[in-house]
């Protein structure tokens, strides 16, 4: 394994891989997107040429893409319903609660849908992903309809956020695998996550937020001397 032990990217594929050891022959995985993902597909799929059999399905058209190149099977909800585990990163995690921000990768929506779908929901990252509160680092993604985006930039500015709506390095809006845009909003930290998120969801041109509430089982953290792993209240 290369990497010093302060390099991210170490720490990153150190809580990749305890995570993919989880997995057991026969499961329906959810299959996040984002770095600390790339190293959990590559480690997935050296267990599948050991023997593993199992089948994934992805939240991006970028997590689908590796996972064909690297040989891992894949399936759709039009198949499955349900599945054993979900495997994603997380762009903040909070302490003690285990509440999460994600969408920086610009999956959030499909990341949402697969983890409520999934028996049991880990997160992969390393240890500068840890906050005491949400919105202390990273911006809240926020995804939203093209149609009035405008409109509910004003909105979301309104309720006291900080929007930007994300573009590509062309200058163009940044568009989802939905079709949808993302605006990236500055908060600091989130006092109650939780009414923030309801907030925000009942809100015209809203489609989801980054604020994953209550949905982590354990979070596996690439840490300095090692692997760390919190599980959530509640949760078991």
């Amino acid at each position: 394994m290369t990497g010093t032990p302060a390099d991210p990217n170490h720490l990153k594929r150190l809580a990749a891989e305890a995570a993919v050891a989880m997995v057991e022959d026969g499961m329906l995985l959810g299959l996040g997107t984002g770095s600390t993902m790339t190293f959990a597909l590559e480690a997935l799929a050296a267990r599948i040429a050991q023997g593993l059999r199992v089948t994934g399905v992805p939240t991006s058209d970028r997590t689908a893409a590796l996972a064909r190149q690297l040989g891992i099977p894949l399936t759709d909800f039009a198949a499955h319903q349900r599945l054993d585990l979900a495997i994603d990163g997380a762009d903040e995690v909070e302490r003690g609660t285990l509440h999460l921000i994600k969408g920086m990768g610009g999956a959030l929506l499909y990341e949402k849908i697969v983890a409520a779908a999934s028996g049991r929901f880990v997160v992969v990252a390393d240890g500068g992903k840890l906050v005491d509160r949400l919105g202390e680092r990273s911006p809240l993604p926020v995804e939203i309809i093209p149609f009035g985006h405008e409109v509910t930039l004003r909105r979301l500015a309104e309720a006291g956020l900080e929007p930007t709506l994300r573009r590509t390095a062309a200058g163009t809006p940044y568009q989802t695998d939905g079709g949808h845009h993302i605006a990236d909003c500055r908060t600091g930290p989130i006092a109650d996550p939780a009414a923030l998120d309801r907030s925000l969801r009942s809100m015209a041109g809203v489609v989801d937020t980054g604020l994953f509430i209550g949905m982590t089982d354990r979070a596996i953290i690439g840490m300095g001397g090692g692997v760390q792993i919190f599980t959530s209240p509640g949760r078991g």
